[in-house]
């Protein structure tokens, strides 16, 4: 007996019940980048291998380990895109939309790939909104970014759930007198690290900071700071930035640990935590990297971004139960029709509303049916209102309507009203 086909491990199916969810999140989000003055690029899912290994560094977890890499028909090293920045650089570059000095604001979404060990919140195919600006240099960019997540938990209503942590990693000359540093005290500590501590202090030393280890982080106590090391340039920007954030309100913590997983940041770095998603407690994260583009080919320019998962979001909806009822109804209205000429009406009266009311949910019933078999598919539904149309209706040029989930008689009303009607009590009910 053949093996029953099915998904990937980590690489789920989003099913009817939880994309209102996801289509609520993603219009929140594009529309508030919208109103920001934001545009939307979209870049392929597969990119030239060496693409990642020059952006992300052959000595990060997500290169060595965590790709999806294959070789094409024609012998080309193609992989399934595990961020998004790269691939935008990489757009930019091409299509020479940051030439001259040009400011870029530009946000993207869709899928990413890592193989990781799936668990909740952390899945092989994951999605990301993220947004990158281009050619400015100035902390006022970096705090804009921070107050649109700021704003965007307040609309969806997580911000008491979540808690900024910010640090500033200095330009690289900075951060190499830093490396140096840390390496010389990790040394001299080498045999307490752990053993993932002590192969990244080979090859990428500021990962160690991240390490999740208990003992290793008890090493990490008396370790050189990195702010003790930061260039007069970045100490003025980091000020900076703490200050608009201070003008706005908005709350944060000092985290010197905080390097982030990518070797192309500098300067700020921040991530948005929370408590109420066990071990997956990031949910927005970002930072500066002015380098980048030059390291990968263009002219110098400056750039800076942050990516939110939308898995982790919607589940923070979730749990904190944020989710607008609206969401949890996908239809409005349904029209029941009994009976050839009862149908043939109800298409052509249905449409009407719908031109007159285009944001209406209206679900006209398919497949006919007994009197009871279409109220019971009205109700499943989850509509407010059935709407009725039979013999005596035709004769009238009425409407039955008839409320599903409060109080309330039936009653008729005229065809040429309808539409009236539905509006004031589908926006009061």
């Amino acid at each position: 007996m053949s093996k029953s086909l099915q998904a990937i491990r980590g690489m789920n199916d989003i099913l009817p019940e939880q994309t209102p969810l996801w289509r609520y999140l993603e219009g929140t989000v594009a529309r508030l980048l919208d109103n920001y003055g934001y545009k939307q690029i979209r870049m392929p899912i597969v990119e030239f291998t060496e693409l990642f290994k020059r952006s992300i560094g052959e000595v990060t977890d997500i290169v060595e380990k965590e790709m999806y890499t294959f070789e094409d028909r024609n012998g080309d090293s193609l992989t399934l895109r595990p961020e998004g920045t790269a691939a935008c650089v990489r757009a930019v570059l091409e299509h020479g939309i940051t030439g001259g000095g040009q400011v870029q604001k530009l946000w993207y979404i869709g899928p990413m790939f890592r193989h990781e060990r799936p668990q909740k919140g952390r899945y092989r195919q994951f999605h990301q909104i993220g947004l990158e600006v281009f050619n400015l240099d100035g902390p006022d960019i970096d705090a804009e970014l921070i107050i649109m997540t700021w704003r965007l938990w307040g609309e969806l209503g997580i911000r008491d759930a979540v808690k900024l942590e910010l640090n500033s990693l200095g330009t690289s000359e900075s951060r190499g007198r830093y490396r140096e540093a840390l390496v010389e005290y990790l040394l001299a500590h080498h045999d307490k690290l752990d053993e993932d501590s002590q192969r990244r202090l080979k090859t990428n030393p500021l990962r160690v900071l991240d390490t999740k280890n208990a003992e290793t982080q008890a090493v990490l106590v008396d370790a050189p700071k990195m702010a003790d090391y930061l260039d007069d340039e970045s100490r003025a920007h980091f000020e900076g930035l703490k200050a608009r954030l201070d003008a706005v309100g908005i709350p944060y913590v000092l985290n010197p640990k905080l390097v982030r997983g990518l070797d192309y940041y500098s300067k700020t770095v921040f991530e948005w935590v929370t408590d109420k998603l066990g071990a997956q407690g990031t949910v927005c994260a970002g930072g500066r990297y002015d380098g980048l583009v030059e390291q990968m080919g263009g002219k110098p320019t400056t750039g800076v971004g942050f990516a939110m998962g939308i898995e982790r979001l919607v589940l923070m909806l979730e749990t904190l139960e944020q989710i607008p009822e609206e969401i949890s109804r996908q239809v409005d209205v349904y029209l029941c029709a009994f009976g050839e000429e009862a149908e043939l009406a109800g298409l052509a009266l249905a449409e009407r509303v719908r031109d007159q009311l285009p944001n209406l949910r209206l679900q006209v019933n398919a497949g006919a049916g007994s009197f009871k078999s279409q109220f019971k598919k009205a109700d499943k539904s989850g509509a407010l209102y059935a709407l009725i149309l039979g013999d005596d209706e035709m004769a009238q040029q009425v409407v039955g309507f008839k409320p599903l989930r409060g109080q309330g008689e039936q009653q008729s009303i005229a065809w040429d009203a309808l539409a009236a009607h539905l509006a004031t009590c589908v926006v009061q009910g």
